[in-house]
C-alpha cells in the first residue's frame, strides 16, 4: 500500500526545496556545476546573476531531464536582456514533478474488503519563477547580481505552498583574466508557508491503522547556502581554449560532505571546458563528494564525475551531459538536453 507522507517543521532545514538546488543548463552540469565564477549567459540568472552583464543581445534557455528512471521531469526555461551595456534582467521558471502517482489511501474499503476501484492518481509538483537583475559596478572587472524567488509546491490536493526568497551574486575578473565569483542563496532563509487540506490529510493520516499522524506545522525555512568559485580560460593557438573552474559549495548546516562540522558543510567541485573555435566543446567535472555509509558500517568517498558536449552555430547552443557516470556516488545518473538561443540569430 502507498502511503503519502507529508513532513514540514517550524525550524531551519538542512535539505528544503531541494529541487532548486539541482542546477541548470547541460553546459554547466558536464562541468559538475562549477561555473559560479565563469557563468556569463542567460542562465546566469541561476547560477551567478551578476554574469548576466556580459549579455549582449537577448537569449533564451530551454532544458530537460528525466530523473529516477523517468519518474520524475526536471524542465527549465529562462529568457534575459540586457537594459543598456552596465545591466541586465532574467527570468527563469523550474518545475520538478512526478505524475500520475497511485493514490491508494482508498484501496481498502469499510469492510475490509480490497477495491482496485478506489485506486486514484495525483501529481506531485515544485515550481521556481526567478526575477534577475544585474549591474557593473564603478571597480572595473566587478558586477553584481541579485535573484527574488518565488516558490510554489503541490501535493495533489493534500497540501500546497508558496515560498519567496532572495539570492545576492558577485563576480570579478582581474587584469590577468582570473574570474571569482561568490553566490549566496537564500540569504534571509526562504520561507515556505503550507497549506494542508485537513480533510484530505485525514485519508492520509488514517491510511495505515495504530500510525496514525497529526497534522504537520504549515511554515518551513530553507537555510543559506554559499558557493565561492574561481576560474580563467585560456587560449592556444587561437583556435583552442581551456576553461578550467574550481568551486565550493557550502551549506551552514552538518551534512555528508567531506568536510563537515556542526556549523557548516563543505563539498568542491571541479569543471573543465574544451572549445575549438568557439563551436565544438567538450567538458568535464566532478563533484558531489560526500561520505556514504556501506552496509557493513564502514564509510567511502562517493562523488560523481560528470561528461558533456555541446556545439554553438550562429546563435544556437544545443548541449547535452551524462551525469555520474560509472555510478561512483549515491545519485542515479540522468541524460540532460538543454537549448540555448541568441536573438542575434534573427537580425
Amino acid at each position: 500500500m502507498l502511503v503519502v507522507c507529508i513532513s514540514y517543521s517550524q525550524t531551519t532545514r538542512k535539505y528544503s526545496n531541494e529541487f532548486m538546488n539541482i542546477g541548470v543548463n547541460a553546459a554547466a552540469f558536464g562541468m559538475a556545476n562549477a561555473v559560479t565564477a565563469s557563468t556569463a549567459d542567460v542562465n546566469s540568472g541561476y547560477w551567478n546573476p551578476a554574469g548576466l552583464v556580459h549579455l549582449e543581445d537577448n537569449q533564451m534557455s530551454l532544458m530537460h531531464a528525466s530523473y529516477f528512471a523517468n519518474i520524475a521531469n526536471y524542465d527549465y526555461a529562462a529568457f534575459a536582456m540586457p537594459l543598456d551595456k552596465q545591466s541586465a534582467i532574467a527570468f527563469s521558471v523550474i518545475r520538478f514533478g512526478v505524475d500520475d502517482i497511485l493514490n491508494t489511501t482508498q484501496l481498502i474499503d469499510e469492510q475490509g474488503n480490497i477495491d482496485y476501484n478506489r485506486i486514484s492518481l495525483f501529481s506531485t509538483a515544485d515550481y521556481g519563477m526567478t526575477f534577475s537583475y544585474a549591474r557593473r559596478l564603478p571597480l572595473k572587472g566587478l558586477n553584481f547580481g541579485v535573484n527574488a524567488k518565488v516558490i510554489r509546491r503541490i501535493i495533489g490536493e493534500f497540501a500546497s505552498s508558496w515560498g519567496f526568497g532572495l539570492d545576492v551574486g558577485i563576480q570579478f575578473e582581474s587584469k590577468s583574466n582570473w574570474k571569482f565569483g561568490v553566490m549566496a542563496r537564500d540569504i534571509t532563509t526562504t520561507f515556505n508557508a503550507w497549506s494542508i487540506d485537513e480533510e484530505q490529510f485525514a485519508t492520509i493520516s488514517d491510511a495505515v491503522e495504530g500510525q496514525n499522524q497529526e497534522l504537520p506545522e504549515t511554515t518551513e525555512l530553507t537555510l543559506p547556502k554559499l558557493q565561492l568559485g574561481m576560474g580563467k580560460q585560456f587560449v592556444f593557438h587561437y583556435d583552442y581554449t581551456l576553461l578550467a573552474e574550481v568551486n565550493l559549495n557550502i551549506r551552514f548546516a552538518e551534512t555528508n560532505d567531506i568536510i563537515s562540522s556542526s556549523f557548516a558543510s563543505a563539498t568542491p567541485a571541479l569543471g573543465l571546458e574544451f572549445g575549438y573555435l568557439d563551436l565544438v566543446f567538450v567538458r568535464a567535472g566532478v563533484g558531489n563528494f560526500q561520505d556514504v555509509q556501506q552496509l557493513d558500517g564502514t564509510d567511502n568517498v562517493g562523488f560523481q564525475p560528470n561528461i558533456g558536449v555541446g556545439f554553438k552555430y550562429k546563435g544556437i547552443q544545443l548541449d547535452y551531459a551524462l551525469t555520474d557516470i560509472g555510478d561512483q556516488s549515491a545519485a542515479l545518473y540522468s541524460n540532460v538536453f538543454s537549448l540555448t538561443i541568441d536573438w542575434s540569430l534573427f537580425r
